[in-house]
């Protein structure tokens, strides 16, 4: 913005001194040059004069030296014909004395009784000049012919100052506008930039410097002091939501807990034929429990500022299909681990973790027996270079409207189970925006979902671990499934 309005500020500045100076420049020019021919045609005239009466006296032989001393005071070049047109002096003895001249074109108008005028080349003096062909005649008689040819040396010399001290003033002038336009512009931006990296503290989740509400045009003040105001009031309401989703993490968990315990207690005492209603009740607690967790987790995920990290994706796929391997077996479905190595990618701390743990258990819920659910990893065409994790299942699938609707928060599908909370798709998008990546949901090509993570490659060295094979598969070996192992606790706090 500075330099727009320094460029603005320049611009009509030279705008204004080209409307000025190029027409005084050219009116100076002019002026010098019509009192220059002015002189010039009054000195031949005056010259003509004194020679006219000389040249009628028989015996006068002081001409040539008349023109030489004209010539020389004046630094010109004076030819002097008779009526004949027959040359009587030359200054710069260029041409014999008694040369026809009659046939030169301003000789003839002259000898014709009409003085000319204009610029030409002289051949003598080497360069342009001014001549003044003037009749020396008593009414109709011509007694001679003078001509008098002046250089333009000195005009030109003189009118090329004038351009030259008027452009230096006009740059002088800009350059003063410049500084003067560089300080204010200065003192307007300057307020607009301690709101703008002010706005980029605030949209990184902390305010740490407040701008100034003294500084540049009381607009701007006025804009400062209302900025201010509001971020205040927003900072205050985010400490505020985060201290709510820290506290209530601890308030929500007891009671939970302790309504679970109680109604197992009530487990011995219960008629058979209320028992399913129980576990109903049971199941109902651990759904709402998960909900809270994944609430919870939002919150946090929306009000921490966490910076990527360069992360091994090749390393937490292998663990993350490892540690679900027993899950699948429980189900007979496969987990198969394809696709090359991508190495390391940009995401916030355990975010790639979380991602494949909601996604896989999604998957799996979906999934029939005798299936496979694929984790494959592809790299993704330019920029920003990026790698796509795919999260692929054979399960019923989702429509078209339903892929759009997937990541809305508490939304299932209406043949979905009711074990899920609606949450987990949410906690991916959130977590894949928040390491500078993106999540999609696509249509598998041989049925069933395709669950897109899109993430930034850091660009570094590839992953040391030892590569993997083109496929890996955990879950079921020989038919028989493995023994389920215990369900990680990070797991079930992410699930949807």
């Amino acid at each position: 913005m500075t330099r727009r309005l320094l460029l603005s500020y320049v611009s009509l500045t030279l705008l204004v001194l080209l409307c000025l100076e190029v027409p005084f420049g050219y009116v100076y020019a002019r002026g010098e040059m019509s009192r220059f021919t002015g002189n010039g045609q009054q000195a031949a005239v005056m010259l003509t004069e004194m020679l006219e009466e000389k040249v009628e006296r028989p015996g006068v032989t002081d001409v040539p030296e008349q023109v030489t001393s004209f010539a020389r005071r004046t630094g010109s070049h004076v030819v002097v014909v008779d009526r004949k047109g027959k040359l009587l002096s030359d200054s710069r003895n260029a041409v014999p004395t008694g040369t026809d001249l009659s046939a030169r074109p301003d000789i003839a108008t002259a000898l014709a009784n009409r003085p000319s005028s204009g610029t030409r080349q002289d051949p003598a003096l080497g360069e342009d000049v001014f001549f003044a062909t003037v009749p020396g005649a008593s009414g109709s008689t011509i007694r001679c012919v003078v001509r008098v040819s002046f250089p333009l040396t000195a005009v030109t010399v003189k009118v090329h100052d004038a351009w030259l001290a008027l452009a230096v003033g006009g740059l002088g002038v800009l350059a003063a506008v410049a500084l003067i336009a560089l300080a204010l512009a200065r003192w307007i931006t300057c307020p607009v930039r301690a709101l703008e990296h002010a706005t980029t503290q605030l949209a990184d989740g902390t305010l740490k410097d407040l701008p100034a509400t003294d500084l540049g045009p009381p607009e701007l003040r006025r804009l400062a002091s209302c900025f201010v105001r509001t971020a205040t009031r927003l900072q205050h309401l985010l400490k505020a939501q985060h201290a709510f989703a820290s506290e209530a993490s601890h308030q929500l968990k007891t009671p939970l807990t302790a309504l679970r315990l109680r109604l197992e207690n009530f487990e011995p005492y219960l008629d058979p034929r209320a028992q399913p209603s129980l576990d109903e009740a049971v199941g109902e607690v651990e759904r709402l429990s998960r909900m809270v967790h994944g609430l919870l987790a939002l919150a946090r995920l929306e009000n921490a500022a966490t910076t990527p990290e360069a992360t091994d994706l090749d390393s937490v796929i292998a663990d993350r299909a490892a540690v679900w391997a027993a899950f699948a077996g429980e189900h007979y479905v496969d987990i198969v681990v394809a696709g090359p190595r991508v190495g390391r990618v940009w995401a916030i701390p355990d975010a790639l973790e979380q991602i494949i743990d909601n996604l896989l258990s999604n998957a799996l819920r979906v999934s029939p027996p005798e299936t496979t659910i694929t984790l494959a990893t592809a790299r993704a065409g330019g920029p920003p270079a990026a790698v796509e994790l795919h999260v692929i299942d054979q399960g019923p699938g989702m429509t078209e409207d339903q892929r759009l609707r997937a990541f809305d928060r508490f939304w299932r599908a209406n043949d979905a189970d009711h074990e899920g909370t609606g949450l987990g798709l949410p906690i991916v998008r959130q977590l894949a925006r928040a390491s500078g990546g993106e999540v999609t949901l696509r249509a598998a090509s041989g049925g069933g979902l395709d669950a897109v993570v899109r993430l930034r490659t850091t660009g570094a060295h590839r992953s040391t671990h030892p590569r993997r094979p083109r496929s890996a598969i955990w879950g079921r070996q020989d038919g028989v499934p493995p023994v389920p192992a215990e369900r990680p606790l990070a797991v079930s706090d992410w699930q949807q």
